[in-house]
């Protein structure tokens, strides 16, 4: 998910504060409650003194440096202890960076809220009528025990219905919108001194990503947030953070492969869904890296997990544009 809409859908969740504003998405009901440092445990069990491993690669092509990490858009306080967020090669590189380039830019996600609502939010309800009876009863379904969640979701267009599905399952995971990778990488290269933090992408260029598409692939989303239960997309949820927390981007990519053709409902609309959403703006990312990166002037970037491995994602992309890419 992206994170600009990451952070919206889930911004105003009850007990949640995302670190950027948000449109209001009221009626959830909050995920269990979290546990606290003070507790000795967090989500993900006891605080660990260690940060989480985390996809992290570094591509090099002469003199040029571009530093990659796959980021989670929400997350758990356990894997970023606060004596030392992230491990000392991750550190290293942010300060030896002169720009962070995440998927959008902080004025950018300050802006977000107004766009999602603008282009994913009817006047009126309208998400009954644009989704297959069978489909509306399982969401319906979903949504029986909150009524003002399932009031709040019938004036969504579906994709952005689908994203609202998706971040209450990870919320309900136990995961916080202020852990996303994101902000806490924001957190520690913002005190230092003279850097600048870009977008690979404008909002206007992602959220296009989600209103171009049509009604058949925005339901095949819907689809395949609602083929399971609740419990078993809460557990896939901490199936990605585990395999995020060892830090293998290929693994990830193969896992999120065979999940989608679990879950397809339609395998070709399903395919041409992450066509427009994870693929095509993998190739614009590297485009605009290659914009950024200058020799002698490494580039840190942070994307999402789901945009790294893979024979499309990112490091294939950057390994045929004459990168050598390894872990770092």
């Amino acid at each position: 998910m992206p994170s600009a809409l990451a952070a919206a859908t889930a911004a105003n969740t009850p007990g949640m504060h995302p670190p950027i504003p948000a449109p209001s998405l009221p009626g959830f009901h909050s995920p269990p409650p979290m546990p606290s440092y003070a507790s000795g445990t967090t989500a993900g069990g006891p605080v660990r003194t260690q940060p989480a491993r985390m996809p992290f690669y570094v591509a090099t092509r002469g003199t040029t440096t571009i530093y990659l990490l796959g980021t989670l858009h929400v997350g758990d306080p356990a894997d970023y202890p606060p004596n030392q967020p992230f491990r000392a090669p991750i550190l290293a590189a942010l300060n030896a960076s002169p720009t962070l380039a995440l998927e959008l830019s902080p004025d950018d996600l300050l802006v977000s809220q107004d766009d999602v609502s603008k282009y994913g939010v009817c006047r009126k309800p309208c998400l009954q009528q644009l989704l297959p009876e069978p489909l509306w009863a399982k969401l319906a379904a979903r949504l029986r025990g909150n009524p003002e969640a399932l009031a709040e979701i019938r004036k969504m267009k579906p994709w952005l219905a689908s994203l609202l599905v998706e971040t209450y399952d990870s919320l309900s995971a136990g995961l916080q919108t202020e852990y996303g990778t994101e902000a806490q990488l924001q957190n520690v290269f913002l005190r230092l001194k003279g850097r600048r933090i870009v977008g690979l992408e404008t909002l206007g260029e992602q959220m296009r990503a989600f209103t171009y598409l049509n009604l058949a692939q925005q339901r095949e989303m819907l689809a395949q947030d609602l083929a399971q239960t609740p419990a078993q997309n809460v557990a896939d949820v901490q199936t990605l953070l585990r395999l995020w927390r060892v830090g293998d981007a290929d693994a990830i990519a193969a896992w999120d492969a065979a999940r989608t053709e679990k879950l397809a409902h339609d395998p070709r609309v399903a395919a041409s869904v992450d066509n427009r959403i994870v693929y095509e703006r993998n190739r614009r990312f590297v485009a605009r890296m290659q914009q950024y990166a200058a020799p002698n002037k490494p580039l840190f970037v942070a994307i999402g997990a789901l945009h790294l491995g893979g024979q499309k994602g990112v490091l294939q992309l950057l390994r045929q544009r004459g990168f050598a890419v390894d872990p770092g």
